[in-house]
């Protein structure tokens, strides 16, 4: 199962999280019926364009406390000091989809950025 983490600026509109989510899936070769969920912090999850974004691709929004981001946050790749100054994580995308998609994890996608978007794809071990 493969899940898309996403990190915006208050207010991002829902073409540039569309966006964000269907460049991330091209640089990686995966179909837009390969996702799961999107995933983002609680704090985000109300974002009018996060739910437009999520209802447009038919997908469920899955919010991730901040303890769950924190311990996922440890497995990132990308650094973002305005992100880990704001989240307590240094790229809320990465690790939005990383604690979505369980502790075994990997990134398929690191957080690539669209406008005011950011997003990055994560896989749960079942994934071959």
């Amino acid at each position: 199962m493969i899940f898309a983490g996403i990190g915006c600026r208050r207010g991002a509109s829902a073409p540039e999280i569309e966006a964000a989510i269907r460049t991330a899936l091209a640089r990686a070769g995966v179909a837009i019926t390969q996702i799961e969920a999107i995933a983002t912090s609680i704090g985000k999850q109300a974002e009018p364009g996060i739910a437009a974004a999520a209802a447009k691709l038919g997908l469920p929004i899955i919010p991730i406390a901040e303890a769950q981001l924190k311990a996922a946050g440890e497995r990132v790749t990308t650094r973002s000091e305005r992100v880990l100054a704001l989240t307590g994580v240094s790229s809320l995308a990465e690790a939005a989809a990383l604690a979505a998609a369980g502790p075994s994890a990997r990134l398929v996608a690191a957080r690539l950025v669209v406008g005011a978007a950011t997003c990055a794809l994560a896989s749960s071990d079942s994934v071959q």
